[in-house]
């Protein structure tokens, strides 16, 4: 029987590490993370420490006497009274000059990466394609739009397989607003990793413009008994959406690496692990769509992606992230047949229909406070659009009426729609074609 998943159920959550054993790091790095945060935000309690280090308490604790053994931090032999008169610590003289050492090498400090083996657990935890969405569940996120009746039929599958999906035709059709309504569909929570540690390199991931964080208040990272249990390392957030378009270029794609700070953070796709990666706007790119979607060919093949370190070496990661490629050219301009075949889903999305067309009109026009008047609509449909053989676009009514309104204002009457109104704003829409002379 074929159980499906519904959005709505709650993923599996990272489990909180209980011991250093479980944090699965090298001591002495982990040991130079706490140094380091200490010397930089001057945490002098096992519980500020924690919170820095986003790790339970107890956790915290075993680090903390491993340094105090090699006599890189002392106990202060003072309770404080504002931290629950807990015992503080600080850097001994060897304790800051490691750290000096440890800032040297990496500039990271703060929240404890999750090793890249561990992520990967967590990874097939949330996957998203173990999503199914329903007709219900898309058709409600884009109840907004008015679209063909047998879009979502085409749109539903492509989805919930979690493979690629392009969606082509002529500009102006709300390609980019049906790749956010697929987002919204969606609707359920991830794990994100504020840090991944990789051969001794940590990745940041988490990046609050990308990541949507779920709660406003996060869990209690140092308590000794977690209420909300799950790894504080990761931050609960909205599936991930990164949305590109013009601008991106295939060194986007790759591990960012800091030459001041000695880190590195994570390329676009690796942040929109377990979620949406939409290249909008395909084929307005400086690089060639044929060459871009060639560097998709192993991650969507293979479910994997490789990236490299400064230092040459090349290394896997999961790659689990629905990509959405849209574009207002024909797939056959732009991809050869080889490219074509690692794309699943080949989606058109055409103009309304006239019928359609005066729903979006009638819907934006309520929306916007906009009375209707039939003259000037069938001065519209009658005399305006023959003139571009009746070709619709979803935009044109959002741009007709806003030069409306942008008349009535600027004249200093109530909202209303005439021909002659009609007329202005349909010349703000298209520029005729006409010999300037210089």
């Amino acid at each position: 029987m074929n159980m499906q998943v519904q959005p709505s159920t709650g993923v599996t959550p990272p489990p909180p590490p209980n011991t250093l054993d479980d944090m699965r790091l090298p001591i002495p790095m982990m040991r130079d993370i706490l140094l380091k945060t200490m010397f930089r935000k001057s945490t002098g309690t096992v519980t500020d420490a924690a919170a820095a280090l986003c790790l339970p308490r107890m956790v915290t604790q075993e680090l903390i006497d491993i340094a105090r053994g090699q006599k890189l931090l002392e106990a202060t032999g003072t309770l404080n009274a504002n931290a629950g008169n807990e015992m503080g610590y600080q850097l001994t003289d060897a304790g800051k000059a490691r750290a000096l050492d440890a800032l040297a090498q990496s500039e990271y400090y703060g929240a404890m990466p999750v090793p890249l083996d561990v992520y990967r657990q967590q990874i097939k935890r949330q996957s998203i394609r173990d999503i199914q969405i329903t007709r219900q569940q898309l058709t409600s996120a884009m109840g907004h739009l008015v679209l063909p009746t047998d879009l979502l039929s085409n749109l539903g599958p492509a989805v919930s397989s979690g493979r690629s999906i392009l969606m082509y035709g002529p500009p102006g059709n709300g390609k980019s607003s049906i790749s956010n309504g697929i987002r919204d569909a969606m609707g359920d929570k991830i794990y994100v990793p504020r840090a991944i540690e990789y051969s001794g390199q940590v990745i940041t991931v988490y990046d609050p413009i990308v990541h949507s964080k779920a709660e406003a208040v996060e869990d209690d990272p140092h308590s000794l008994r977690r209420k909300k249990g799950f790894d504080s390392r990761y931050v609960h957030c909205d599936r991930p959406t990164v949305i590109t378009g013009g601008e991106l270029t295939l060194d986007m794609l790759d591990l960012k690496y800091n030459p001041t700070a000695r880190t590195y953070q994570a390329p676009l796709q690796l942040k929109a692990t377990g979620g949406i990666f939409i290249v909008d706007d395909l084929g307005r790119q400086s690089e060639p769509p044929q060459s871009l979607v060639n560097r998709w060919i192993v991650p969507l093949e293979e479910n994997k992606d490789i990236l490299a370190l400064q230092s040459g070496e090349k290394f896997e990661v999961p790659f689990d992230t629905l990509v959405i490629f849209s574009t207002n050219f024909h797939p056959n301009e732009i991809f050869d047949q080889a490219a074509l075949r690692r794309i699943f889903y080949k989606i058109k999305i055409d103009g309304p229909c006239q019928e359609d067309y005066l729903k979006i009109f009638a819907l934006v026009a309520k929306k916007k406070g906009m009375p209707l008047d039939e003259t000037a609509l069938v001065h519209l449909l009658q005399k305006k659009y023959p003139t571009i053989d009746n070709i619709y676009a979803n935009y044109q009514p959002v741009f007709l009426i806003d030069q409306m309104i942008s008349i009535c204002d600027f004249e200093g009457i109530p909202y209303q729609m005439s021909p002659d109104l009609i007329d202005r704003a349909w010349d703000n829409m298209f520029v005729r074609d006409e010999v300037i002379v210089k």
